[in-house]
């Protein structure tokens, strides 16, 4: 990207030059400043550099390829050395690449960043190699277990590496290693209740593992990408351990639904960078990511809870003894004074600052969402009221978004009301009995109004962008 900047710079000071808008000198300036003359130079090293990456890809399949017809053959301890050498070489050759300090000089730091690159691919195929050296030195010394400990004790090797190094990678890496352990061990959780190991321990508490070591990571690697992924994570993990979807009409207690629906928003509405500060003082904020967020959640929960079939299936009463359904209390009750704690700092008075409007209706939107959950679940309302309830909860997200972006201007935020208010209206067109020509209809008349208010808006934004005053 940065070379394709420097070719267009220079074909357009070339043409300034050419046309007098710019003087020879301030030409030179910028050919010295931007090395014009070096950008041959730097394409045929960049070749260069794919071309000895191919290599050496190619001569690790023949190594690997080799290992792999002679594997049978070899004893127990060759093995062994074969595995660790190749473990050892990787990790060292990529961190000895990856440490050294960037140069001064700009063609030179070009050339150091590459080898910094190379040096956390290494790095990275090193980390790889852990999960193959566990599971080959597994079967050799005929160690048992499950396929998802395998990723567990993976992810969490991982895990040291990467809050050792702070390489974003690596923790990307770590979190999918992670997530697919929990998503493989999860059905053994469920129907092995009596069987305890400390990998259906981890499953069990996964949400409050990664909050505990995803977000700090997030601040020492400077990542928003971490930040985000694992605040998903987050969310879908507790969602599915609460078992979130279909707890209105299951056995499960009722206050793992209320749990479910009001936790996330709460702890991600109110959520505040201050208590990680002292870990990177350079980090980028995340508290906008946090509240982003939120609204998404918001969105598809109205969105699913707003549909007939959530509120009309059969309903069960019955109280659950199982264990099962009782493991998730232990992240409920420390979310939920986490979050008890983030929302009196964010509301408590301070001198000369007033409580935002915006902090308010997030609050209405959680207490009206969980009272209606509570009710629902004691029978106090009907059906149908629950469901006009997230349906104007939807409609009201919808335009609130729209209402927020015609006033900042946001371009995402337009959108995200506009498809939400299309699919609120499709959907309940689909899910009631409705004549075949009242379809065509609606889609027309959705079809329409989104190019007209698409058009509106990008029409609106560049007005103002060119009459910033008017």
């Amino acid at each position: 990207m940065i070379d394709n900047f420097k070719r267009k710079l220079r074909a357009e000071a070339q043409l300034w030059r050419d046309e007098g808008l710019i003087d020879e000198h301030l030409h030179e300036q910028l050919a010295t400043r931007y090395e014009f003359n070096n950008l041959e130079a730097e394409g045929r090293d960049s070749f260069v550099f794919i071309l000895i990456g191919l290599g050496a890809v190619l001569l690790a399949l023949g190594v690997i390829t080799f290992v792999a017809a002679n594997w049978q053959v070899l004893s127990r301890e060759i093995k062994l050395v074969l595995l660790l050498t190749l473990f050892l070489a990787t990790n060292i050759s990529g961190f000895y690449l990856w440490r050294q300090p960037l140069p001064t000089s700009i063609t030179a730091r070009r050339t150091q960043r590459r080898k910094r690159t190379f040096g956390t691919g290494l790095i990275l195929l090193g980390n790889l190699l852990i999960g193959a050296n566990m599971g080959l030195l597994a079967q050799m010394f005929h160690i048992g277990g499950s396929p998802y400990q395998l990723y567990l004790a993976w992810g969490l090797a991982v895990v040291l590496m990467a809050c050792s190094l702070h390489i974003t990678t690596l923790a990307v890496l770590a979190l999918i290693l992670l997530q697919i352990g929990y998503w493989t061990g999860l059905s053994e959780v469920y129907y092995w209740e009596k069987y305890q190991s400390w990998g259906h321990v981890m499953i069990r508490h996964m949400p409050l593992i990664l909050a505990m070591v995803f977000v700090p990571l997030a601040y020492l690697c400077r990542s928003r990408w971490i930040f985000r992924l694992s605040v998903i994570a987050i969310v879908i993990n507790l969602q599915f351990n609460l078992r979130s979807f279909d707890l209105i009409y299951s056995n499960i207690p009722f206050w793992a639904g209320l749990a479910a629906l009001a936790i996330p928003p709460a702890l991600l509405w109110s959520y505040s960078d201050s208590p990680f500060s002292f870990l990177n003082s350079n980090s980028p904020r995340f508290q906008p990511t946090a509240r982003t967020l939120t609204f998404v959640f918001f969105a598809i929960n109205f969105y699913i809870y707003s549909f007939r079939w959530q509120w009309e299936s059969n309903y069960q009463a019955n109280a659950s003894n199982s264990i099962q359904a009782w493991f998730p209390v232990i992240d409920v009750v420390i979310f939920t004074l986490i979050a008890i704690c983030q929302w009196w700092n964010l509301l408590r008075p301070r001198q000369n600052t007033r409580i935002e409007a915006t902090n308010i209706f997030v609050g209405c939107f959680i207490l009206l969402s969980s009272t209606v959950i509570v009710l629902h679940h004691f029978r106090v309302i009907a059906p149908a009221i629950s469901i006009f309830t997230f349906n104007l909860l939807l409609a009201v997200l919808a335009c609130c978004l729209i209402k927020e972006a015609l006033e900042l201007g946001k371009r995402g935020a337009y959108w995200g009301g506009i498809i939400l208010l299309t699919l609120q209206i499709i959907s309940r067109m689909l899910e009631y009995d409705t004549q075949l020509l009242f379809k065509s209809f609606v889609f027309i008349l959705c079809g329409v109004a989104v190019i007209g208010a698409g058009i509106w808006f990008e029409r609106r934004t560049s007005n103002i962008t060119q009459n910033p005053n008017p």
